[in-house]
Formats: C-alpha cells, structure tokens, sequence
C-alpha cells in the first residue's frame, strides 16, 4: 500500500469520526437539555377539552421521561391568543411547549385582519399530535341519507338548504365552504356560537345539516336523531367504520381533519424540536394512552417537525384560498 492510500484512509477514518461523535453527543446533550428544568406546557383553552387532554397525557410522559415536573397552564382567552402570546415571548429551551388546534395555525392567520402572530417566524413546529374525523349529518327530517341525495337537493333549490356550524370562520363552517366549492351544492351557511347549540338545533330539525367532529355526533348518530352523510376524510374512521367517506360517494376534494399540533418558541433548536416530535410519538403510541385518545374519539398523528411544517403550510394554502374566496369575515 502506497503513503498516499495510508494517508487517504486515515483522512476518511478522521472525517467519519468526526461526522460520527458529534451526532452521538449531539444526541446527548439534547437529553441532558431537556431533563435540567421544569416543561411548562400551555393549553390555550378550559380544562375538559382534547387540547387539555393532549396536554396532560403529554405532560405525564415527559415527566416519566425526563424526571421532570411538566406543568399544564390553561392559558385561555383572545380565541386562544392568549396562551399563544405565553408561547411566543418565551424562552426556545424546550421547556414551554403549544398544544393548539389547527384552525388556530391555518384558519385564523387569513381570518383574523389583526392576527398577532406570524406562525412561521414565531414558533417552531414540532409535531401534529392528534385528529379526530369531522362527518356531514342530517336530521332524519330532512329525508338526506348519503351525498347524493344531499347535492340533488341543494341544486334543486339553491341557497335554500342549510347547514350549521359551530360559528364563522371556524374549520367546520369551511368545510362546508370546500363543500360547496367542489360539488356545486349552494348551501346556506347558518353560523351558532359552539357545537352544541348547532347540534342541538340540527337534532330537533330546525336546520337540516350540519358540518362536525365525529366524536360530538356519535352519539346521536348511534340513536337514530342523526343521518351520518359522509365522512370527510381519505379513509373511513375507525371510531365509527360503517360511515362512508364522502369521496367513497363521487364528493371528491372534501379532506378535512380536526387536529391539534404541538409547537415550541422561536429559536429552539431543530434538534431539540427533533427530540420532542420522537418523545410526543413514543408517548402517544402507548397502549394506555391510545385508549384515552380513542375515548376522546382522536387518534395518534405524529410526525416530523419538516412534515409537520409542510402540512400547517398546505393547509393554509386551501384555507386561505376558500376565505378569498367566499368573502368569509371574522365576527
């Protein structure tokens, strides 16, 4: 063997353990970071709901994880703005953590003319958590039992049939906006001020439709007081299988999922985020934790933080054209 091959070789023995130590203790020091203080986790919304419930089952995983206290703040207020505020003035540690629902991430920037936050200079996205199915149902008044029927009637007498929502600009008012968009169907959009008004009404037949999430309808679909039209995603639930999907039904382009995500303070370090996104999937892949998802009719969705920021910016995209427009307008 010539000098210059031992040479050679030794060069690339060097680079790789350089390339090679760094990672190692790269990794090392993450842990160590992460396990030197208190997490607090901000839920920007009550106690009792799926983002509190995301936030403690997490909180409780981390603390098993780490051998830290993780702390649950009920930051609500402002839409949740308030909670969100906490996140973005805070330290990009690892410690201060966002769970928040999507419509917060992708709806409200365009929505709101004032939106305080620049999501992508403001925070870091570490990973989606959860989502849980949204379904068309109808009161049996109606006489609607699939999308067929549902579009007939629409474009039988435009503008005339109605749907609820849970209130303007919310993700289930858009989605019956996407619905419209693809099928043609001119639906009269009927705005409440939280679900279960909407549902209440939708129940008693005073509106015909409503856009929701699965798990608020189940119950009234499983008694006869709703018609499960469709539900609007790729694949069927496994909360509830016997519902199609509307795509199953020829409603194509109506993809539309509740679901919450975790985010961190601007500058924290992508292989602190990295870190987190793989302890949130560990966590939430726990057999007792699926239980509990399932129980709150969510189910596990994590990714990488790049996954994770490409979908919230796709996202955005088709809401943001949707708001445009239909001339939608914050209340």
């Amino acid at each position: 063997m010539t000098r210059l091959s031992v040479l050679a070789r030794t060069i690339a023995a060097s680079l790789f353990a350089v390339a090679f130590v760094p990672a190692h203790a790269q990794g090392a020091d993450v842990h160590k970071q992460l396990a030197s203080g208190t997490f607090n986790i901000i839920s920007p919304f009550p106690a009792g709901g799926p983002v509190d419930t995301l936030a403690r089952l997490l909180a409780e995983g981390l603390t098993k994880r780490y051998g830290q206290p993780a702390v649950v703040e009920n930051a609500a207020g402002a839409a949740g703005n308030i909670g969100m505020d906490k996140v973005k003035r805070a330290k990009g540690d690892g410690h201060t953590l966002l769970v928040i629902p999507a419509g917060n991430l992708t709806i409200n920037p365009t929505l709101m003319p004032n939106f305080p936050f620049n999501i992508e200079k403001d925070f870091v996205p570490v990973t989606m958590l959860a989502k849980a199915p949204n379904v068309v149902v109808a009161s049996p008044a109606s006489g609607i039992k699939n999308a067929k029927e549902l579009v007939a009637q629409a474009k039988a007498k435009p503008g005339t049939l109605a749907y609820a929502s849970p209130g303007v600009g919310s993700g289930l008012h858009l989605a019956g906006e996407l619905f419209k968009q693809q099928t043609g169907a001119d639906l009269l959009h009927v705005a409440y001020k939280g679900t279960a008004p909407a549902l209440t009404d939708t129940v008693g037949g005073i509106v015909p439709l409503m856009f929701t999430n699965l798990p608020a309808a189940l119950p009234f679909i499983q008694n006869g007081k709703l018609v499960a039209i469709g539900i609007t995603e790729a694949q069927r639930s496994p909360v509830a299988p016997n519902i199609p999907t509307l795509a199953e039904q020829g409603v194509q382009g109506v993809n539309v999922t509740s679901w919450y995500g975790l985010l961190a303070p601007a500058g924290t370090p992508a292989p602190v985020a990295e870190q987190l996104a793989k302890d949130a999937a560990d966590i939430l892949s726990k057999p007792d934790v699926q239980e509990k998802l399932k129980a709150q009719g969510m189910s596990q969705s994590t990714m990488t933080p790049a996954a994770f920021a490409k979908a919230m910016k796709d996202e955005t995209a088709v809401w943001a054209g949707i708001i445009k427009s239909r001339h939608i307008v914050a209340e």
